[in-house]
């Protein structure tokens, strides 16, 4: 089995004295499989952030938001989420297809708590759970490697408002976003995508967009 920490983790684990309370930590808490509490916690969560890395090495960021339980738990060792429509980059779905491993954090801020998994992930436009989630372009299943709770001491207390207007509805529909306005990108929309931009109120510019964005429009 391959081992949790990496060498150089150790190391500095050793430089800082940690590394037997490390390797008690780990026999704690990190497991290969979910448990029940882990289950209920991904269930009751409307966003988590994923890390990707692209096949060159370079990791990024994002957050994924949906209703909440968007997440689906399918056994003990898998779960699934949809990709929704963004910016049209791809940056995270094309890093899942290069290399296959993704870390996810969800977190509560409000209790506060949280809860990380390595998983090895694939994408499929044909998955069947395309039509649990209407409005959904690709489907992520991904194999929990790994999956551990995090002390919750530095997380921040925030209150929960309300959910994005973009999560898509039954139909799969979301309200037209802003950013396809601007007139930086009006050559390079689809048809359908052109079309809906006068019907929004036309074509705006960047310093537009950073003004509605500042007033908390998107």
């Amino acid at each position: 089995m391959k081992k949790f920490y990496t060498d150089e983790q150790m190391s500095i684990q050793e430089r800082f004295q940690s590394r037997e309370l490390a390797e008690r930590v780990e026999e704690t808490i990190v497991t290969d499989c979910l448990e029940d509490s882990h289950r209920d916690f991904i269930e009751s969560m409307d966003f988590f952030f994923l890390s990707t890395v692209t096949a060159d090495g370079c990791p990024t960021v994002s957050y994924k938001g949906g209703s909440r339980g968007f997440v689906s738990i399918i056994d003990s060792s898998t779960i699934a989420f949809p990709n929704y429509d963004g910016n049209g980059m791809f940056l995270s779905m094309g890093n899942i297809q290069a290399t296959n491993k993704i870390g996810i954090l969800f977190i509560d801020f409000e209790t506060p708590n949280r809860l990380r998994l390595q998983c090895t992930a694939t994408i499929r436009a044909d998955d069947p759970l395309v039509e649990k989630y209407p409005g959904a372009n690709l489907i992520v299943r991904a194999h929990v490697n790994k999956v551990f709770i995090n002390c919750a001491r530095y997380i921040h207390n925030y209150i929960r408002i309300k959910n994005s207007p973009y999560i898509p509805d039954r139909k799969g529909e979301t309200p037209f976003p802003s950013w396809k306005r601007i007139d930086l990108v009006q050559d390079v929309l689809i048809a359908e995508d052109k079309r809906k931009v006068s019907d929004e109120g036309g074509v705006i510019t960047m310093q537009e967009y950073i003004k509605k964005l500042e007033q908390g429009e998107s």
